[in-house]
């Protein structure tokens, strides 16, 4: 049975300032935070703000986004964190006052991607899903959660027996800023199976 409580989440780089209430998360993130691994700036970075939990099996996972970013890389979203070298993140990161960046960073055996579009700077909510079959996992994002449109398709290439999703923010730069997390929702895999027939 999957469950919605925030009680199956667990830290991992748990911030100095955040609050649990009526299935909302709010946190402030601490600066210097951030996931990166390698890919072409060289640097290794692991300690962003993650609330996670543990799921067996395929599924959907849904959360929305609200957030009050001012620094340039300042960024909250959803993840899937395997360990240190294997993970995926997405978020709104926030570039300067004129836009902002709607993207997603996948890191597989240890080296990081990284693919964004632009978005208005005045972007400060948004809604994630994301997916899994097996091995491989779907992207959404949406401005309201009714309407959600591909991010990208990705692969894990370490063998996940258990999944742990959840959110996350940092702040890679000395900055700080609020997060807030809501309407968690796991439920069954969304993601139609391609062999499935449409009449």
């Amino acid at each position: 049975m999957i469950t919605n409580e925030l009680n199956e989440y667990y830290w991992l780089n748990q911030p100095q300032n955040f609050q649990l209430e009526a299935g909302r998360l709010l946190m402030e993130t601490d600066p210097g935070t951030d996931y990166w691994q390698r890919t072409y700036y060289g640097f290794r970075n692991d300690n962003a703000h993650t609330f996670i939990r543990e799921v067996e099996g395929d599924f959907s996972f849904t959360v929305k986004t609200e957030f009050e970013t001012k620094m340039q890389y300042d960024q909250c979203g959803i993840i899937l964190y395997q360990d240190s070298e294997n993970w995926m993140k997405a978020s709104v990161e926030y570039e300067n006052t004129d836009f902002a960046r709607l993207g997603s960073v996948v890191t597989n055996l240890g080296f990081s991607d990284w693919a964004t579009a632009d978005v208005p700077a005045s972007t400060n909510e948004v809604w994630y899903r994301l997916s899994r079959r097996k091995q491989d996992f779907y992207l959404e994002s949406s401005p309201d959660g009714m309407q959600y449109q591909q991010m990208r398709m990705f692969h894990i290439y370490n063998y996940i027996t258990v999944a742990r999703v959840g959110v996350y923010a940092c702040s890679p730069l000395e900055s700080s800023f609020k997060a807030r997390f809501s309407a968690f929702e796991l439920s069954e895999c969304r993601w139609p199976d391609h062999l499935t027939k449409i009449d």
